[in-house]
């Protein structure tokens, strides 16, 4: 899904309305046709260069909704601030950042 189809789906919502993710997956039992739904709100959005990515910009950008338990995505995004921390360092006395 590109951002611009998102925003085209949600534009007539409610400015106030909640927004969840819902995950739907096949129970474990393979014999079994019932699926489970579990619902998460979105806590926030985490742009990721994904070179695998087959996007018709080419660019490989992928925008992740961020959603789960709140320890859960707590400690998700306190582990990608850390190793985006561990990547900001400088060389030859300038910086930048890869």
């Amino acid at each position: 899904m590109r951002v611009s189809e998102l925003i085209d789906m949600l534009k007539d919502q409610p400015q106030d309305a909640e927004v969840e993710m819902a995950i739907v997956a096949p129970v474990n039992e393979a014999d079994d046709d019932d699926i489970t739904v579990d619902r998460y709100s979105v806590e926030g959005l985490l742009p990721w260069q994904d070179d695998e990515s087959d996007t018709e910009a080419g660019d490989g950008l992928v925008i992740w909704l961020v959603g789960g338990e709140d320890d859960d995505v707590d400690a998700f995004l306190d582990a990608i601030e850390q190793g985006e921390d561990e990547h900001d360092h400088q060389h030859d006395g300038s910086d930048h950042t890869h």
